[in-house]
């Protein structure tokens, strides 16, 4: 049992938040607040990873900004300032958060708008089908039917009663 509880502490210990881990040593105790610091570069895409916010990804260009975004802090501009700055150069993609403008309404609105036509289409599959009713067939098919359904009707009856040996 002993066992059991040390291999899932590993594992625990193991899945902690990465988040940070390719961060550089940035001096704080100057003009940049490490926590304001961390707050933005969550906000902040990474324009390699895609995926990632600077403060998750490792990759070259993630380093590159961190550092611009420590530089900008450190030079007295405020958050608003760094994310104009950002969106200037590289456009709505670094924000992870992007506004809501023309540009970006297929972004914002687009899974609400295929959802809708998906329930429509359901919608629609489903009263056609409910519509749908059984083909007319003619007096005499029926009646062979009806003979049919007798005959096997008949047939199962005799089998039931038949010995078994």
């Amino acid at each position: 049992m002993n066992l059991l509880r040390l291999l899932v502490l590993l594992f625990c210990l193991g899945g902690i938040n990465t988040a940070f881990a390719g961060l550089e040593k940035f001096d704080f105790s100057g003009n940049v607040d490490e926590e304001r610091y961390k707050e933005l570069i969550l906000e902040l895409r990474c324009l390699v990873c895609q995926n990632q916010s600077l403060g998750d990804s490792d990759a070259e260009l993630a380093h590159d900004l961190r550092r611009e975004v420590y530089d900008l802090m450190n030079s007295g501009q405020s958050d608003d300032q760094i994310v104009d700055f950002l969106v200037t150069r590289y456009g709505d993609f670094v924000l992870y958060n992007p506004p809501v403008k023309p540009d970006t309404y297929l972004l914002w609105f687009g899974p609400f708008a295929l959802l809708v036509i998906g329930i429509l289409v359901l919608l629609r599959t489903v009263r056609q089908r409910q519509k749908q009713t059984a083909p007319e067939i003619s007096a005499e098919e029926q009646a062979r039917l009806n003979k049919i359904l007798a005959d096997a009707d008949a047939a199962n009856s005799n089998s039931n009663r038949e010995p078994r040996s």
